[in-house]
């Protein structure tokens, strides 16, 4: 469906006399959903300039060498991002921790899940865990239960991994009220130089209101994903990072926001690429700018040739955007890199060759995956819920976010509570993967064990749609737009790729362990909202 026919249409509908009506009944189903209020003020000032702070590693309660096991715990907790303001959000252990483990390692994680009234799980995002150990959404854990998570770290596992919730309706939620952590698995012989330090930054976003607390999400925010009006490093906005002139710092980014796509330079300092997703590529690549769509990684070798100031800034990015209030994309610092003091000591080189990437064999099966949008009245005749279905994405609340949009009805209330499937004529939006919403128990491809796939992954819509694969690494092979080809500039393993508009990525795979695995688009807002599919791997 073509953006302004899709717009127009939710415009249309939603001007319309019945349909206001209609709306009012339908949003009473929606998960959280508070009253249709009147737009939220502007946000709070956050401090800037601080001293940039190291996310907490959560402690090894095990003293068994080659064994990692610890407790987390879901649950709500208050930070003061705004001076005078208390924020309620979801942390993990009061916190958003880094686990530090080394490939060959045995994890145990005891997850309790004390988000109130809601399901959850932790998914280890990137990581090759067993499908039971995932955290997919068929898995949940109930509000007040617990679990462990338990698997081994395989040999050649070393990257930036992260972990967050994955319950289906709620995950958007949870993630954007703070339920976010880090997983670094070291190698047992880095090639990267000790020296060079390492220094990790998680990206995060953050729409607070006057008083501290963080408005609902809008239909707007379903559309496009939740966006917000602040981007943090580690949970401060612009900290300051202090560095000697000459200095070279490992940095890994992450991207853990909900929908906000980073294109991201850092002017006065020079950047090799030296990882992504699945671990270091395979020489250094230098970079003048870096895009990390939601759920991406990066690893990179940061020189700060000289005295004064680097800032690591956000670059124009066109994602697609539906609607109005397009949130501004160019020109935000991120984090200021103060350069001064005494030169440093020299250090040692960087490895010309990083690491072997071996080619994934000849493909012997290949699949095709579409993505679409579309906006009905009525529920889909693949079971979609409509607009009622969207309270399967927990905390959707009032229709700020559509202003501009005439016949709005903002007087009505709606009691939180679970979504049901919507009344004939309500309107159903969907985002899809080959014409079908996501529902739980239906497999929607089956795979083998060991066997190599090609899969084209096809956007047919107006917006970008970054696409993640559970259990696996890939390699992307091409992508085409417009008649015209392009290949990668290096070999890496990803299990998250952009997926352009007009774009067809086309990627190798292999699954080494059965089960279901997920595969969605990692815009959370799309992925509560039915864009995400079942394979089934078996031995």
């Amino acid at each position: 469906m073509r953006r302004r026919t899709f717009v127009a249409g939710l415009a249309g509908f939603i001007g319309s006399r019945p349909a206001s009506a209609q709306m009012r009944h339908n949003m009473g189903t929606m998960a959280g959903q508070g009253a249709l209020s009147a737009p939220t003020p502007a946000a709070p000032v956050l401090p800037q300039g601080q001293p940039l702070r190291d996310l907490p590693r959560l402690p090894n309660q095990s003293t068994v060498p080659g064994r990692f096991s610890a407790t987390i715990t879901a649950g709500p907790g208050v930070v003061r991002y705004a001076e005078g303001l208390e924020t309620p959000v979801l942390l993990y252990n009061g916190v958003q921790p880094v686990i530090e483990a080394t490939e060959g390692d045995r994890i145990a994680i005891r997850f309790r899940n004390g988000v109130p009234g809601q399901p959850s799980t932790i998914h280890w995002h990137g990581m090759p865990v067993p499908s039971d150990q995932d955290g997919n959404p068929m898995n949940p854990v109930a509000p007040g239960d617990e679990r462990v998570y338990a698997f081994d770290l395989p040999e050649g596992s070393a990257a930036t991994y992260w972990f967050h919730p994955h319950p289906h309706g709620f995950t958007a939620e949870q993630v954007y009220r703070g339920l976010a952590g880090l997983f670094l698995v070291k190698p047992k012989v880095d090639p990267i130089p000790a020296a060079y330090g390492d220094t990790v930054l998680m990206l995060t976003d953050l729409r607070i209101a006057a008083d501290g607390t963080m408005p609902r999400s809008t239909m707007a925010d379903a559309m496009n994903g939740r966006v917000g009006d602040h981007v943090l490093v580690n949970g401060q906005k612009n900290p300051v990072l202090s560095v000697a002139p000459g200095e070279k710092r490992r940095i890994r980014l992450v991207n853990a926001t909900n929908a906000r796509f980073l294109r991201l330079g850092l002017k006065g300092a020079r950047m090799l690429l030296v990882g992504t997703d699945g671990g270091l590529v395979e020489t250094p690549v230098p970079v003048d700018a870096v895009l990390i769509t939601p759920g991406e990684r990066v690893e990179l070798i940061v020189t700060f040739d000289r005295p004064g100031e680097a800032r690591l800034t956000t670059r124009p990015y066109a994602r697609g955007w539906m609607g109005p209030g397009e949130p501004k994309q160019a020109g935000l610092v991120l984090l200021t890199a103060r350069v001064s003091g005494q030169p440093a000591a020299a250090s040692p080189p960087l490895p010309p060759v990083l690491n072997r990437i071996a080619p994934l064999g000849e493909p012997v099966v290949s699949r095709r995956f579409v993505f679409t949008e579309a906006m009905t009245q009525g529920s889909g005749r693949d079971g979609s819920k409509g607009m009622a279905g969207m309270g399967g994405m927990a905390g959707m609340g009032g229709m700020a976010g559509m202003d501009g949009m005439a016949g709005m009805d903002r007087g009505a209330t709606a009691p939180p509570g679970p979504a049901s499937a919507a009344p004939s004529g309500g309107m159903a939006m969907r985002f899809l993967i080959n014409g079908r919403s996501f529902e739980m128990g239906r497999i929607d491809e089956v795979s083998k064990v060991g066997q190599v796939e090609s899969w084209s992954i096809v956007n047919e819509s107006d917006m970008d749609h970054p696409f993640h694969v559970h259990g696996t690494q890939f390699q992307i092979v091409d992508i085409a737009k417009g008649g015209a080809v392009r290949t990668p500039e290096f070999r890496s393993w990803k299990d998250t790729v952009n997926v352009a508009a007009g774009e067809t990525v086309r990627i190798r795979l292999r699954q080494d362990m059965a089960g279901p695995r997920m595969y969605h688009c990692h815009i959370l807002e799309h992925e509560d909202l039915g864009m995400m599919g079942t394979l089934d791997v078996r031995a």
